[in-house]
């Protein structure tokens, strides 16, 4: 059996919701010949372990230097509990902890190591350098970088499974209502990655994350999975899920993609940090 997420989901009693984080990856992209969509193995929707917590992955990113990253959540590398969504106060794992792309984990198989690589960025650690006060960008800036091995950028593709994409980083915000499309790949499902469609029900945090609603909730595991809106443009990466005894249906939050790469293009120390374009086009 394999290492479950570490962070669990949190038991609530009475109608309060509570927010609780999800677990627990040439010298220009041009120049770059990704591996074939059908053969890569690490891609967005690919199952990330982090020192025993599974994330799932959303985008592939490069560098100036053509280093390849492949993003999931920052909490993804934390050290708290399940209810320590405060990322300028949680503790996280150090810059250089190893991190293993993996195939087919689940409860009753550990899946198959197929990459590796080491943590390169995290947002949390990045604001708790700067001593960061800001409680809407503490809760909602929840995004971190691996950079792939050198052994194992050959086994890459940048394009989100079944919807293709994404085409470049949603700017600004996106209104209430619109639709979004993701891929989640949790430990506590089969192994295999699942697409979902779902739309956002409001902003959060003044337009630094979303309030969002999927007919198959995000879950343990799902963190880090990106979306993208119906343009196939990437817009968010999974964060929390907020659950309540109530007649309200399950939702999650997701980080505002365009504010987490600013920032971590500010904050990283990583020269030249972009979003890689599928190399298939976004098809609903």
């Amino acid at each position: 059996m394999p290492a479950l997420p570490k962070r669990l989901l949190a038991v609530l009693l009475g109608l309060v919701t509570a927010a609780v984080v999800l677990v627990p990856a040439a010298s220009t992209q041009a120049a770059r010949a990704w591996a074939p969509e059908s053969t890569a193995v690490i891609k967005p929707g690919v199952q990330m372990l982090t020192a025993g917590a599974q994330c799932t992955a959303n985008f592939v990113f490069r560098d100036a230097a053509g280093n390849v990253y492949v993003g999931y959540a920052a909490h993804c590398a934390g050290k708290g509990k399940s209810d320590d969504v405060n990322g300028c106060t949680t503790p996280s794992l150090p810059m250089g902890t190893a991190v293993q792309f993996v195939t087919g984990g689940n409860f009753f198989r550990p899946g198959k190591v197929v990459g590796t690589g080491r943590l390169a960025y995290s947002s949390w650690a990045s604001m708790q350098k700067l001593r960061t006060k800001d409680a809407n960008r503490c809760a909602l800036n929840d995004f971190a970088l691996v950079r792939v091995d050198r052994a194992s950028v050959a086994k890459v593709n940048p394009t989100m499974p079944v919807w293709g994409g994404p085409s470049r980083i949603v700017s600004g915000t996106l209104a209430t209502g619109s639709a979004i499309y993701t891929v989640g790949n949790s430990s506590m499902r089969t192994g295999k990655a699942v697409a979902k469609t779902g739309k956002i029900l409001g902003s959060a945090g003044g337009g630094l994350g979303y309030h969002i609603r999927t007919g198959n909730p995000g879950i343990p595991g799902d963190s880090g999975s990106g979306f993208l809106d119906a343009q196939g443009r990437a817009a968010g990466v999974l964060s929390t899920l907020n659950i309540g005894i109530s007649l309200m249906p399950v939702t999650n939050t997701m980080g505002n993609l365009g504010a987490e790469l600013a920032w971590a293009q500010r904050y990283a120390g990583i020269k030249g940090l972009v979003l890689v374009p599928g190399t298939r086009p976004f098809k609903r």
